[in-house]
């Protein structure tokens, strides 16, 4: 399947496909591009009774013109390490953010969250992530405490006693333990209301049809964590 930006010629194929009423799964289908690239690419540009493929063309090279005037030189070197094209790593940050943001992460969170999930040095400080994301320090403050607390991240000082920031799998796993906790202490609430409202009543049936369910999910989130986390670092382990 072809990546990158789309060209020219398939925004004509996109803008023929929208005027004939195909289906966006049917238009990425001929295109051999997923049918979520042909739904944000209309749905940016005018829409599908406004779509223009030329101006589609236009406005994208005016956003990438605009992205890399305000993206930092610390930020050019790093996504052109390993030859990497700079306009094709940003569309995949914002992708990424976005769907950070569909799970509940406000826009700043999810965005300091992709940096360190796409640096190649593992870890960044508050003081990379300013230069980065171009913004104050407080901010940048304030995304991390939120990510710390729900266990996302982990922190370490390194040697010159600064502290940096680390997505990777115990953070990961941690991550979903404390989840799995916070719903068996909903499921356990939700079980002493049955007890509250009367056993025989609709509210108190409701209740223990939710403390089961969530129970039982939350059961299946730490047994499923706990074996990843021995598969995925019983292999890493066996590869070094």
């Amino acid at each position: 399947m072809p990546g990158g930006r789309l060209t020219q010629q398939e925004r004509h194929q996109i803008a023929l496909g929208v005027a004939d009423g195909l289906a966006y799964a049917e238009i990425a289908r001929r295109l051999d591009r997923p049918t979520s690239t042909i739904t944000r690419e209309v749905m940016r540009n005018g829409g599908p009774t406004g779509y223009r493929a030329d101006l589609a063309h236009h406005a994208t090279e005016r956003r990438a013109h605009r992205r890399r005037q305000a993206t930092p030189r610390g930020a050019q070197v790093l996504a052109q390490a390993h030859g990497r094209d700079l306009e094709a790593v940003r569309e995949y940050e914002d992708r990424f953010t976005a769907v950070l943001m569909q799970s509940g992460l406000p826009k700043m969170t999810a965005q300091v969250l992709t940096c360190l999930y796409t640096t190649d040095a593992g870890s960044l400080t508050a003081a990379e992530l300013v230069q980065r994301l171009q913004v104050s320090k407080a901010t940048v403050s304030k995304a991390i405490t939120l990510l710390d607390g729900l266990g996302l991240i982990r922190r370490e000082h390194d040697e010159r006693r600064r502290e940096r920031y680390f997505v990777d799998d115990d953070a990961l796993y941690q991550s979903m333990i404390a989840g799995a906790k916070a719903n068996f202490q909903f499921a356990e609430t939700a079980r002493q209301g049955v007890a509250v409202l009367g056993p025989d009543t609709p509210a108190a049936a409701r209740l223990e049809n939710v403390s089961r369910f969530v129970q039982f999910v939350a059961e299946n989130i730490v047994r499923a964590a706990e074996q990843a986390r021995e598969i995925l670092y019983t292999k890493s382990e066996e590869k070094h």
